[in-house]
């Protein structure tokens, strides 16, 4: 039976603040902290300047029935309901990404320069990610201005004015993309990740605000179902974002010339959730993505192209049993998916065998990689079932609870726990370099 382990930081909550002073006592790093945090202020202003022309009460009411939508939202820290000039935020290059990873599949010169070229070849990929971001942030910006003006939230333009706001909204999220690897390369953890957690941290505020303004105490035991759930997704992202499997990994013994090399034993960390939110995302795309094709096309001239889209606008709302039951199985398939392009088993035994590395009780090669495998398997299924949980979490909410203008975000509870352990880690081993204790 498959034995996981997870590695939770432990916290010495009595001496927390000795632990900060520490931080801030040495330089660079108190640098590296201060300079992240003027990039997010940089990032939240940015975030609140508007296009001209919104109908404000319109657009809200038009995000909350969309879900993807309000994914999308999400990830601009609130910028695309506001329709600032950051509205389409980091999604084009994350699309970029996505896109970019899939198509080593199809490729095999692209997959040779991400995973054999070493750390120049990752930074070559990496800039053709960057520029595939830019064609790609044209077609979400025009994308959304029509569906907007579709929706009758943006008035008619003429042809210049859209062409300004497409090429002034690609341009800022070009420069978001920069200031993300600017945190990246000057700062403390991944910068990308680092704004999605700016932007949902910015919505807290609005959120209690929401949650006063709309009290209702007939519905008392309904928002303590709700406080409980909230606390039972927060451990459960914790636990299955730090668990992993340990592959135990020996080296063999080396003797060259007078020194003796390998004879260490050490593990193979197998993550239980490797693929991080990105299946969520793809699944969500194509769920909701017939649902928008029909919004366009739904006040069609031609009688069929509308019957066509009414059809599938009606059918593809975020509501039901099977909607919620396709949306779980699409995201433990692309768990699987993706995990797949980014995980290759053959190549991890293949690179085993050339340091000298085995698996105890596991024959080198093809035994290896079958073994990975099969381990890999089992260790993504527990993963899988959790993502396609968090996945349909708000349906769940809904349903226990009685509460619709409250939902458990388990996709941003993702992402800002996975984001903020991953900080304190980095920060940890910053102060252990420098002799420091940590948290």
């Amino acid at each position: 039976m498959a034995c996981f382990t997870f590695h939770v930081s432990s916290f010495k909550f009595v001496s927390w603040h000795q632990k900060v002073l520490q931080i801030f006592k040495i330089k660079d790093l108190r640098n590296k902290i201060l300079f992240v945090l003027g990039v997010l202020v940089v990032f939240r202003i940015s975030a609140n300047i508007p296009v001209p022309g919104i109908d404000l009460e319109k657009i809200k009411s038009f995000f909350e029935g969309n879900q993807l939508l309000g994914l999308l939202n999400i990830f601009t820290g609130g910028a695309l309901s506001k329709l600032s000039i950051m509205m389409i935020g980091l999604s084009p290059y994350i699309t970029a990404i996505i896109v970019m990873q899939l198509l080593t599949m199809i490729f095999p010169a692209l997959e040779a320069l991400y995973k054999e070229e070493g750390e120049a070849g990752r930074q070559k990929f990496n800039q053709y990610s960057r520029i595939f971001t830019v064609p790609l942030a044209v077609l979400q910006g025009y994308g959304m201005i029509t569906l907007l003006q579709s929706q009758n939230i943006i008035g008619q333009i003429s042809t210049f004015e859209k062409a300004a706001t497409i090429i002034i909204i690609t341009a800022a999220s070009t420069f978001l993309m920069w200031l993300g690897e600017l945190i990246s390369e000057k700062g403390i953890g991944n910068g990308i990740s680092l704004l999605i957690f700016a932007g949902i941290v910015a919505q807290l505020p609005e959120s209690m605000r929401a949650i006063f303004l709309n009290w209702d105490a007939s519905l008392l035991t309904s928002y303590l179902s709700f406080v409980v759930i909230a606390i039972l997704v927060i451990v459960g992202v914790v636990i299955i974002t730090e668990g992993r499997r340990n592959i135990p990994i020996s080296y063999a013994k080396r003797i060259r010339g007078n020194k003796i090399y390998g004879g260490v034993s050490t593990y193979l960390p197998l993550n239980v959730n490797p693929a991080g939110v990105i299946p969520i995302i793809f699944a969500l795309s194509l769920m909701l993505f017939p649902g928008m094709i029909g919004s366009f096309f739904a006040n069609s001239s031609v009688a069929w192209v509308a019957k066509s889209a009414t059809f599938l606008k009606d059918h593809f709302q975020d509501r039901g049993f099977w909607y919620g039951a396709i949306y779980f199985v699409l995201v433990i398939l692309f768990t699987f998916f993706y995990t797949a392009v980014t995980f290759d088993p053959k190549n991890v035994a293949e690179n085993l065998q050339k340091t000298g590395g085995f698996i105890p009780g596991i024959r080198p090669g093809k035994n290896t990689a079958q073994f990975l495998n099969f381990i890999l398997n089992r260790v993504l299924l527990v993963g899988a079932l959790f993502l396609g949980l968090i996945a349909v979490m708000p349906y769940i909410v809904r349903s226990v609870t009685d509460i619709s203008n409250l939902t458990v975000g388990g996709t941003s509870v993702l992402i800002v726990v996975s984001v903020v352990l991953e900080t304190v880690r980095q920060i940890e081993s910053q102060l252990t370099m420098r002799e420091y204790e940590g948290f």
